[in-house]
């Protein structure tokens, strides 16, 4: 099984969350939220800042921790074909951006970072994430977890 330790962005304005548009070098693009990999001996609390400076241009500051969700993804639902499982353990904080200006991901994989209407995320494709992130945004669970979001329809891992 591999094994990833990443930290995510939930940046909500006026109704509004910040999403960035990943592309991959195949198939078709998904909706995400600004964040990733929380490189060795790195903090995550730094990783997510850097993350969004990387991705959308932005600065940010982090307002709290939300949550950290813990997932398995099946190998047949992987992306790359042939992979073994994959658990993605993701750190969730609340954002605020203070400066720069969005713009895609230089010689990266985010085409592009919008603000996103919330009652629109629904009709979007997208990563599991972004519906993690925004219930822990929404609910604050004091355990920090929120349940197992199904995987289906426009929702891709």
């Amino acid at each position: 099984m591999s094994f990833r330790l990443a930290a995510y962005a939930v940046c909500i304005e006026g109704g509004r969350v910040l999403l960035a548009r990943h592309l991959p070098s195949k198939g078709e693009s998904t909706w995400t939220l600004p964040g990733g990999r929380v490189e060795h001996a790195e903090d995550p609390f730094d990783a997510v800042t850097r993350e969004v400076a990387e991705e959308t241009g932005c600065d940010a500051v982090v307002e709290r921790l939300l949550g950290v969700d813990s997932r398995i993804v099946p190998a047949a639902e992987r992306t790359v074909p042939g992979g073994p499982e994959h658990q993605n353990v993701g750190i969730f904080y609340r954002v605020r951006i203070t400066g720069g200006g969005l713009r895609p991901e230089p010689n990266g994989e985010i085409a592009e970072s919008v603000w996103t209407p919330v009652p629109a995320v629904a009709g979007l494709r997208r990563s599991s994430l972004v519906d993690i992130g925004l219930a822990m945004a929404q609910n604050l669970p004091a355990t920090g977890h929120v349940a197992p979001v199904p995987v289906g329809g426009l929702i891709q891992h």
